[in-house]
């Protein structure tokens, strides 16, 4: 088995709103150190298998296809 964890963020450029919330009310929350705050997601994927080069392959057509929209988003894959 093969376990990956796909980060998904923002591009830079990209307006965050939510990001923006974050950064607010962490602010509201007594913590006037953060500067800014950006948001993303985190996937946790297993696969069967032991192929580590075509599951890094298939982790990314996975990303492309539909965990990520790539025109306003990046991604990394890490396998572990």
């Amino acid at each position: 088995m093969i376990k990956a964890r796909i980060t998904v963020t923002l591009k830079n450029g990209v307006l965050d709103p939510q990001g923006k919330a974050i950064e607010h009310a962490l602010s509201g929350l007594g913590f006037d150190d953060v500067g800014a705050v950006r948001q993303g997601k985190v996937f946790d994927v297993e696969l069967a298998g032991t192929d580590k080069a075509k599951a890094e392959t298939d982790l990314k057509a996975m990303c492309d296809k539909l965990l990520a929209n790539t025109v306003i988003e990046n991604y990394s894959v890490t396998l572990t």
